[in-house]
């Protein structure tokens, strides 16, 4: 790969295309922008290996499958040295999909998707409030969902 390449309009065109409809195919993507198919195959293995694009992911409604509580925990470090070994801990936890070091009130701040109630209880009083480097936890349940997007690039 080429050390100095840039990230042009037609790389953001595509990743434009591919953020909307992750089925594209990149004949399709080729025909939209006027380029070859070769170019899209090209340019994508480039953004790939530069690690702008990470990977094509499959975007499931858990809800429909049981999962009915998304939760966001903040929580509290008893030392910040701590965070690596509580992030490879929380990491190891299923229902934790998301974890962010922040700035502010937490240290971290995490998304959690449960069946239930009782669920989230058992997973934050058996596994996560157990792990080491957690001094607490402030637990936020999401009522609904408004909407959630990818960021829409200028194009």
């Amino acid at each position: 790969m080429e050390a100095n390449y840039q990230i042009d309009n037609t790389d953001l065109q595509i990743i434009a295309l591919l953020v909307e409809d992750g089925n594209i195919p990149y004949t399709e993507i080729a025909k939209k922008i006027f380029v070859s198919s070769g170019t899209v195959h090209v340019r994508m293995k480039k953004l790939e290996e530069m690690g702008v694009v990470k990977k094509m992911q499959l975007m499931v409604d858990y809800h429909k499958l049981g999962y009915d509580i998304t939760t966001f925990l903040g929580l509290f470090l008893s030392r910040s040295a701590m965070y690596k070994d509580v992030v490879a801990a929380l990491e190891a936890i299923p229902e934790v999909v998301a974890c962010h070091y922040t700035t502010g009130t937490y240290s971290l701040f995490l998304k959690v998707l449960c069946k239930d109630t009782k669920h989230l209880y058992e997973l934050l009083h058996n596994k996560i409030q157990k792990i080491e480097g957690i001094q607490r936890t402030e637990t936020l349940i999401s009522l609904e969902e408004s909407f959630e997007r990818p960021l829409q690039l200028p194009v």
